[in-house]
């Protein structure tokens, strides 16, 4: 049976992949595809008339909200004395973000009226966060909220930003494979990293860094 490692970085690999099997699929792009119309057709009968509603879905992905939730979870770090925790918390969703934006977005050149659309800066904000938030969670029912908490934000957001014309759905999924991906490989890369001592000590405590 594979560890938790292994599970670790095998979904990485997965959620990579697919993000850049549907990249490629609509690299170029400026319209949506058939899902992708199948999709805003269902959330635009259902909303229709609920702009509110739909900027209330979409709020957790704003960079105040998750900048806060990244802030909290920095002190507590700190205050547990949980170095990589830290340093999971500080340089993730940062790298996630800016891999997306500078070189991720570029290359697929997916677009959506005027802007960039794949894979969904929004949606990887927020992916990260919660990535993140699930790493640090102690095992058991700590990581089960959190699963939970991004199994009813994440589609509520992504109904919004469909709704309100930000992203094709297919660009959210591809946001969400990014950032698992990106935040499983860091999170891998910052616990090789670690002194041997330092993971002797560690070696009972949940992964990453707990």
């Amino acid at each position: 049976m594979l560890d938790h490692r292994a599970r670790a970085q095998a979904v990485a690999v997965g959620a990579a992949l697919l993000m850049v099997l549907l990249g490629l699929a609509y690299a170029g792009d400026t319209g949506p595809g058939a899902l992708d119309e199948a999709a805003a057709a269902a959330v635009h009968r259902t909303f229709v008339g609920q702009d509110a509603l739909l900027r209330l879905f979409v709020l957790p992905t704003q960079p105040t909200v998750l900048l806060g939730v990244l802030g909290l979870l920095a002190v507590l770090c700190v205050l547990q004395h949980r170095r990589t925790g830290l340093a999971l918390v500080l340089l993730g969703p940062a790298l996630a973000v800016a891999a997306n934006t500078w070189l991720l977005k570029p290359l697929f050149g997916r677009y959506y009226d005027d802007h960039l659309a794949y894979p969904s800066g929004h949606t990887v904000s927020l992916v990260a966060v919660l990535t993140v938030l699930a790493l640090l969670a102690r095992q058991g029912t700590a990581t089960r909220l959190v699963v939970a908490l991004g199994c009813l934000v994440l589609p509520a957001a992504g109904i919004g930003m469909i709704g309100l014309h930000y992203h094709y759905l297919t660009d959210i999924l591809g946001g969400a494979a990014c950032a698992v991906a990106a935040i499983l490989a860091l999170a891998a890369g910052l616990e090789a990293a670690m002194p041997a001592r330092s993971a002797a000590r560690r070696r009972p405590r949940p992964w990453p860094g707990r």
